[in-house]
């Protein structure tokens, strides 16, 4: 049976996980099937490279340094989770849900989703470099400030109730990227975002936001001076 998650027209495909089936694992070292890990201590340092995760759950793992890549990680759900400062590279994500994890300044690069659901997320100053939206990604309810999005492809992507405050868009596709009902006053990057989808009560914003990144200086302010 699949289960979803709906953002206006974008579905994702969320992670069917039998708990029944789950073994509890002590350690993230490896590949791991169903699978159940749950974080009891702040780990110094975690750094996973070619492994494949699939079929778990993972919930309270923090870390002060946290370095993945070339990870497969495929029905996956990470809740809890404070991976700030995280460095994940070359990696494949399919039917990945984070939920209520902390990923603050973080660098994730050279990724592709497909079928990934971020939920109530703090992401601010993380960086997405060169990530690619194979299939349906969702951002709902996330704190995006500050956040940059670099040579990205978003195409498709839905972003919802999510704070984007000085997010920069630098580069990249964006086609179909649907920001409807967000605050986009202070986005900096508008000529990245060609053939995204807004309500129009929200051309008000870009135009501010516009204004702003071209540094105008308005005559009446001069006048009043």
């Amino acid at each position: 049976m699949e289960i979803t998650h709906t953002v206006r027209r974008t579905d994702v495909a969320l992670p069917v996980i039998d708990e029944a089936h789950l073994g509890e694992v002590d350690s993230i070292d490896g590949d791991l099937d169903e699978f159940s890990y749950v974080g009891s201590a702040r780990l110094r340092e975690l750094n996973l490279s070619g492994t494949h995760l699939l079929d778990g759950r993972i919930t309270g793992l923090t870390a002060q340094r946290v370095r993945l890549e070339q990870l497969r990680v495929d029905s996956v759900v990470f809740s809890g989770c404070d991976l700030s400062n995280l460095h994940w590279s070359d990696s494949k994500l399919s039917r990945v849900v984070f939920q209520d994890c902390k990923l603050l300044g973080a660098t994730l690069e050279e990724i592709t989703f497909g079928n990934v659901l971020f939920e109530r997320c703090k992401l601010d100053l993380t960086v997405f470099a060169r990530v690619r939206a194979a299939e349906p990604v969702i951002f709902s309810s996330c704190s995006l400030r500050e956040t940059t999005f670099a040579a990205t492809d978003l195409s498709g992507v839905a972003i919802d109730d999510c704070d984007l405050t000085l997010a920069e868009f630098d580069g990249g596709k964006y086609r179909n990227l649907d920001v409807r009902g967000t605050d986009l006053s202070s986005i900096r990057g508008l000529f990245s975002l060609k053939g995204i989808i807004i309500d129009r009560w929200q051309t008000r914003q870009l135009a501010e936001a516009l204004a702003a990144e071209l540094e105008v200086t308005f005559g009446e302010d001069l006048d009043e001076s």
